[in-house]
């Protein structure tokens, strides 16, 4: 039935589930990817200062990434039965509960696999969904929820707009790491490439609660890359640290590749950087 999908909520390892039946597959579109998920809001929900001994929670994925076509769920599951809303389910103070949120959706937007938010995860809703009662509109009054949801809306946005982001989910050359090992940093550092590789969207991650000055990021292309999402910034109710128009690939070797640039990173946070572009490019 041509636009209709048929996605597999399946917890096991049983193989082959979005693979075809001429290939001995059951022929789901797509699997929701239950360890992902599982590993994602276990590491969120745990004090930044011991994160680093954790630091597989966000880097374990990527080796199975491609094994089948994956959906990264957050669902009515995950926010009812005293799991806590996805908002509540973050650690530290108020505004530390927030900033993780954002942080952890720029993130998975950036991602590899597609996405799955259940209704009041955009709001940043406080309580548990309850199937009796309507979603907690009233919170867009304030400018924490209000910021939340508008972050959504330009990570939807820009996801659309940047096909590398998700043309290349079920192929393993769309994705590179920069930085998967800086676990005492609480970092990440990743880029997503579209078929050509010619145009490139870099996340870069900071999940502990302190600003990294002149963190030096390798690059592989040379160029201006423009940030184009930064989870702190005041628009979004951060404190708009690190926000920047562009950040130039200078002649340093670093991560293992032939150029980088010098960054400076907000409190837990994610940055993307999109590029590169060249001087007589326009803007």
């Amino acid at each position: 039935q041509p636009g209709v999908m048929m996605i597999a909520e399946e917890s096991t390892s049983w193989p082959l589930v979005t693979k075809g039946t001429d290939q001995g597959g059951l022929g789901f579109d797509s699997k929701w990817n239950m360890g992902w998920m599982h590993d994602t809001l276990k590491y969120f929900e745990r004090d930044p200062f011991v994160r680093r001994y954790f630091h597989n929670n966000i880097t374990f994925g990527l080796t199975y990434a491609w094994s089948e076509n994956f959906i990264l769920p957050f669902s009515h599951d995950e926010v009812v039965h005293m799991k806590g809303s996805m908002l509540n389910k973050q650690h530290g103070t108020r505004e530390q509960k927030f900033a993780n949120l954002r942080a952890l959706y720029g993130y998975m937007w950036a991602h590899p696999g597609k996405k799955l938010l259940f209704m009041g995860g955009e709001l940043g809703q406080w309580r548990e969904w309850n199937n009796e009662q309507s979603l907690d509109w009233h919170l867009l009054d304030e400018p924490e929820h209000k910021g939340l949801r508008l972050l959504i809306a330009d990570l939807n946005r820009l996801y659309a707009e940047h096909a590398e982001l998700a043309a290349s989910d079920a192929d393993p050359a769309g994705f590179q790491w920069l930085e998967a090992n800086d676990a005492q940093g609480n970092t990440a550092a990743f880029l997503r490439k579209s078929k050509a590789g010619e145009r490139q969207v870099v996340c870069v991650c900071n999940f502990s609660p302190i600003v990294r000055d002149g963190y030096r990021l390798g690059l592989p292309l040379p160029g201006r890359y423009r940030q184009i999402l930064n989870t702190d910034a005041a628009r979004y109710g951060g404190g708009g640290v690190g926000s920047v128009e562009f950040v130039t690939a200078e002649q340093q070797p670093w991560h293992g590749q032939p150029l980088s640039a010098a960054l400076t990173l907000p409190p837990l946070s994610t940055i993307w950087l999109e590029g590169p572009h060249t001087q007589d490019q326009p803007e």
